[in-house]
């Protein structure tokens, strides 16, 4: 069984048990459970439920792991060739980290 479920503005496909990294979540604390509503589209054993736009009574239970997680360094380098213009900058996303419970249709 696995759902499609939005998280933040990002789709995401889930399954029980599944470690996911999503858009950093405020006020999340560690063994917090949080619960997503926006359940898209449900797969239960070969029958397939698409929601307009989302399924009715559909939801997505998971546990958050690390309520705060940074991504690899982003490098931004931009340059104008015979300009003397240079910039490098960089970017860390942060993250949550949660772990699928149950999928509930």
């Amino acid at each position: 069984m696995y759902a499609i479920v939005e998280i933040n503005g990002q789709q995401f496909k889930v399954e029980e048990g599944k470690k996911l990294f999503v858009n950093h979540i405020k006020d999340s604390e560690e063994g917090q459970t949080v619960e997503f509503d926006k359940v898209l589209l449900v797969e239960n054993g070969g029958s397939v439920t698409v929601g307009a736009p989302t399924v009715e009574g559909a939801k997505v239970v998971a546990e958050v792991k690390k309520p705060l997680v940074k991504g690899e360094k982003v490098i931004v380098f931009k340059m104008k060739r015979r300009k003397d213009y240079r910039k490098k900058n960089g970017h860390r996303q942060q993250f949550t980290e949660v772990v699928i419970k149950s999928v509930n249709a």
